[in-house]
C-alpha cells in the first residue's frame, strides 16, 4: 500500500504485537493478537501502521533480562520501524496522515500499529524502503554518534570494528567511507569476508582463527586510532592495549554475555573477571580516552539532530543499509536464532504482516 492510500484502521481491525512474556529461551517471545479499538490520540502524537521493525542485538539481552532499559515483562520489545501515519493528534502540524515515517522508542515498536510522539517521527526519503528504514534508526545513529561526536574520526584514522557484519557494524564501515583515507579493520568469520570487503572494510580478520590483535599488529605495529566495542570483558582489554596514543575507546555493549539461549551466570562472571579496570593515572600515562556509549540514555534533543544528518547522508548516496533477511511476526524466533548465531551480514527485519502461504521471499 502506497502513501497516498493509507487509511484509518477498520473497526475491528486486529493489531499484531510480539510480547516478551517472561526473561529466558525464544519460546518467551510470543505474537499476540488483539483488537485494535480507536487509539486515543494526545494532541502531539501520531498513529503509525508499521510496516517493517529493526531486530537487534539488544532485544536478545533483554530477552534474558540483561538489558536495563527495558521495562520488566511483559513487554513489547522493539525500538525502531516504518511505516505510515493512519492519524495525527490535533497539534500536530509538521507530519500528515499516508506520510511515509520511521519511528523511534525505547520499547514498544514491535506491533502492527504503534501511537508515538511526533519527536519520534522522521519523514522516510521518496528512494527508501520501509525496510530500510527500518534499518537505520538503532544501527546506524550508534555508529554515526560514536566516530562523528565521541571519537571526531579524521582523514587517515584507523579504526577497529568488531562484529562488521552485524547491523552496527556494516553502518559504522559505511560511515567511515564518508571520511577521507580511513583504514577498517573488521573482525567477523571468514565466510562473511568478501562482503564485509565490499562494504568497505579494508582488513578482514577472521576472529574464530586468528588472534586478531597480532593479525593488527602485523599491518599496523602502532595500533589503531578508534577501537569501537560491543563485546566486553576481555576484548576490552585488548581494544584499550590497541590503541595509539590520543586513540579511543567506545564500549557500547557486552555481547560477550549472551552465550545461550538464557542468561548464563558463567558469561556474566567471566566478563565481569576480565572487564578493563583502569583509574585516572593509568589514562593520563597512556594518554589515552575510554567513552561509554549507550543510546537509550541519549536526550532527543541530540537524537533528532544526528537523524537529520543521516538522512542527509541516505539522499546524497552516502550510505545504503544492508538487510540481511525478512521475519514475519509468526517467525521471530528464526529471525533472533539467526542474530544469535551470528548468521546475520546487515539487519534483520521483522514484518508485522501475517506470513501468506504464496509468500516465499520473507527469510534467508
Amino acid at each position: 500500500m502506497s502513501a497516498e492510500e493509507a487509511s484509518q484502521p477498520s473497526p475491528g481491525e486486529q493489531c499484531r504485537a510480539l510480547v516478551l512474556t517472561g526473561y529466558g529461551g525464544y519460546d518467551k517471545v510470543k505474537l499476540q493478537v488483539k483488537p485494535l479499538g480507536q487509539p486515543k490520540l494526545q494532541p502531539d502524537e501520531v498513529l503509525v501502521r508499521v510496516k517493517a521493525c529493526g531486530l537487534n542485538f539488544a532485544e536478545l539481552m533483554g530477552r534474558q533480562g540483561l538489558y536495563d532499559a527495558l521495562p520488566p515483562p511483559p513487554v513489547i520489545l522493539g525500538m525502531e520501524g516504518a511505516g505510515i501515519i493512519e492519524a495525527v493528534g490535533e497539534e500536530v502540524k509538521e507530519r500528515k496522515v499516508g506520510e511515509r515515517v520511521i519511528v523511534m522508542r525505547r520499547n514498544g515498536m514491535w506491533q502492527q500499529f504503534v501511537v508515538v510522539d511526533i519527536k519520534h517521527v522522521y519523514p522516510m526519503p521518496k528512494s527508501m524502503s520501509f525496510e530500510e528504514g527500518a534499518a537505520l534508526p538503532i544501527s546506524y545513529l550508534t555508529a554515526y554518534l560514536m566516530l562523528f561526536r565521541m571519537t571526531n574520526i579524521t582523514p587517515g584514522k584507523s579504526v577497529l570494528v568488531h562484529m562488521a557484519a552485524g547491523g552496527v557494524g556494516t553502518a559504522a564501515t559505511q560511515l567511515c567511507q564518508t571520511v577521507p583515507d580511513v583504514t577498517v579493520f573488521g573482525t567477523a568469520s571468514s565466510s562473511k569476508h568478501d562482503i564485509i570487503t565490499q562494504n568497505g572494510v579494508t582488513h578482514a580478520i577472521d576472529y574464530r582463527t586468528r588472534d586478531y590483535v597480532e593479525e593488527i599488529r602485523k599491518i599496523s605495529p602502532k595500533g589503531v586510532d578508534i577501537v569501537l566495542d560491543p563485546l566486553g570483558g576481555a576484548d576490552t582489554q585488548k581494544g584499550f592495549s590497541l590503541l595509539k596514543p590520543f586513540g579511543s575507546l567506545v564500549i557500547f555493549g557486552a555481547a560477550n554475555c549472551v552465550t545461550g539461549q538464557k542468561k548464563s551466570l558463567m558469561a556474566l562472571v567471566k566478563v565481569w573477571y576480565n572487564q578493563l579496570s583502569f583509574n585516572a593515572l593509568k589514562l593520563m600515562q597512556t594518554n589515552k580516552a575510554v567513552c561509554g556509549f549507550h543510546l537509550s540514555y541519549l536526550d532527543d534533543e541530540n537524537i533528532s539532530a544526528c537523524m537529520t544528518s543521516l538522512l542527509q547522508l541516505y539522499a546524497e548516496g552516502k550510505f545504503k543499509p544492508i538487510i540481511d533477511s525478512r521475519f514475519h511476526f509468526e517467525e521471530v524466533t528464526d529471525a533472533m536464532r539467526r542474530m544469535h548465531e551470528r548468521q546475520n551480514i546487515g539487519k534483520v527485519i521483522l514484518l508485522p504482516e501475517p506470513k501468506t502461504q504464496n509468500d516465499t521471499t520473507t527469510s534467508k
